[in-house]
């Protein structure tokens, strides 16, 4: 086992890893467990532990919630102006620390380092979006509505419930809390087990910038034991979960039973059509960067690739020899163009899929398998290629990882069929120089986002969310993201 990495550490992280373990924060201060059950937290890249982190029970979740619920009231009754002011000077502060948090965010989720600031700086982005929309909101909205004065009047939910995964920590966070804060709602966010330290120095952040005690509490433990305390509690006014469809199922049952509305984004098994008018090669590169950006560990990657066939054996050379181009290696490594996947059950997943896909009967374009990197014991996977039918387990299971199953197409339509072919529902892409036809085809993909050549564009003001196995509840990043975290009262008054 390495411990070059701890040479590459800033003072700042070093400090922030230099405790015996990591308490929830909740109500402006540590928020230590009765339980004396810890989780540990490794380095994907080296299998070094980073941290312990307590595992709250069912009571303690409990009181972290009623926490935030105490400070709604001062929180929502704050003037907009003023809550704006504050959340940006949580936003400066983020931007002032990015080098400290993007470190601490490659240490645990296995982050390219680079990588990983621009997840931060995302965040930065994304609360000054919404306090920025939050400022020109009109919460009272005239209807016209012949022999009444009537009106609806919009206002915050009370405390909101947050569960993220593993795979973009900060980031996500801040696509999901952003809207919330600044419409005036509080949060209680539980992050992945694996990945909860950003979150943690996020809370601490807060309160020394002059974030209102309870308005951001982080609650640590399992999914099993935290998580699901939280999205059962019913004194939580709406919940958020981004993950897995397995789970996001469990969640949205518990908050179905306590009446609980509740935002589901999940997994993804995107499409990418190539069309065979394109460059070859640019458009080869920009999937591969795809892929292999964040070890393919992103739900809504491009991992079908449907090409057209008379350019499909030079498509997939390309790919091939770009695929054994990329540099692997820590995430703290300059040179290093991919790093790890999180954890060993990460890793057993993506080899077991490569080994279930070729005996369902795909053909291997590249093989992939474990990868060696010099000095260190962490997680890596070479990236892989299959081929054949859209039918195989590993062209219709999520699989997270740096793996991509193609197939060729001879018709449009045909090319349309098969994107659609999946019981998920997040995010496609088509590749072609012909605009008329991106259109019509970017259109008629069954998803909730489509883009033309181009792949994981996330702007704020466009609204991204899943239908299907990939998501309900509304989406993230846009005026509507904001909407969703206002409560609608309608008023009434008859004229005669």
């Amino acid at each position: 086992m390495s411990t070059s990495t701890t040479t590459k550490r800033l003072p700042t992280v070093e400090s922030f890893l230099n405790r015996s373990a990591f308490s929830s924060f909740v109500g402006g201060k540590a928020f230590p467990s009765r339980s004396g059950r810890l989780v540990a937290t490794l380095d994907p890249g080296s299998g070094e532990k980073l941290a312990d982190l307590e595992d709250l029970d069912d009571d303690e979740v409990e009181r972290a919630v009623q926490i935030a619920s105490d400070a709604f009231p001062e929180w929502s009754g704050m003037p907009q102006e003023r809550r704006g002011n504050i959340l940006l000077q949580l936003a400066s502060a983020i931007e002032e620390h990015k080098q400290t948090i993007a470190q601490i965010e490659a240490l645990d989720a296995g982050k390219i380092e680079s990588q990983a600031q621009g997840d931060v700086q995302n965040f930065v982005d994304t609360l000054r979006y919404f306090v920025k929309l939050a400022g020109e909101f009109e919460p009272r909205k005239p209807l016209d509505v012949p022999g009444y004065d009537a009106w609806t009047y919009r206002q915050p939910w009370g405390a909101c419930g947050f569960i993220f995964p593993w795979n973009f920590p900060l980031l996500l966070i801040g696509w999901g809390i952003s809207p919330a804060l600044a419409a005036g709602n509080t949060v209680v966010i539980k992050p992945a087990e694996d990945t909860s330290l950003s979150a943690i120095y996020l809370a601490e952040l807060a309160k020394q910038v002059g974030v209102p005690d309870g308005v951001i509490n982080v609650i640590t433990g399992r999914g099993a034991t935290a998580g699901a305390a939280l999205s059962q509690n019913a004194k939580i006014k709406r919940m958020s979960f981004t993950g897995s469809p397995e789970v996001g199922r469990l969640v949205g049952e518990a908050c179905g039973r306590n009446l609980v509305p509740v935002k589901l984004e999940l997994g993804g098994k995107g499409a990418a059509v190539v069309f065979n008018d394109v460059d070859i090669e640019a458009t080869a590169d920009k999937l591969v960067g795809a892929i292999t950006f964040h070890t393919g560990q992103v739900c809504c990657d491009a991992t079908r690739w449907i090409v057209q066939r008379d350019i499909f054996d030079r498509f997939v050379a390309r790919c091939v020899e770009k695929l054994q181009q990329v540099h692997i290696g820590h995430p703290l490594d300059p040179a290093s163009q991919m790093g790890p996947v999180v954890n060993a059950k990460q890793c057993e997943r993506v080899l077991g899929y490569l080994e279930k896909g070729k005996a369902d009967g795909a053909q291997c374009l590249l093989e992939g398998g474990l990868a060696t990197v010099e000095g260190f014991e962490g997680h890596y996977v070479k990236p892989a290629l299959l081929a054949g039918s859209l039918d195989n387990v590993a062209a219709r299971d999520e699989i997270f990882g740096p793996v991509a199953f193609l197939a060729p197409f001879d018709t449009e339509q045909q090319a349309v069929e098969m994107a659609n072919n999946t019981d998920y529902g997040l995010a496609n892409s088509v590749w072609t120089n012909d605009m008329e036809r991106a259109a019509r085809v970017a259109e008629a993909m069954t998803a909730g986002n489509s883009w033309i050549n181009a792949h994981n564009v996330f702007a704020h003001g466009v609204p991204y969310g899943g239908i299907n196995k990939s998501g309900m509840g509304g989406g993230v990043l846009s005026p509507e993201t904001l909407h969703d975290y206002y409560r609608s009262t309608s008023v009434v008054r008859p004229l005669s």
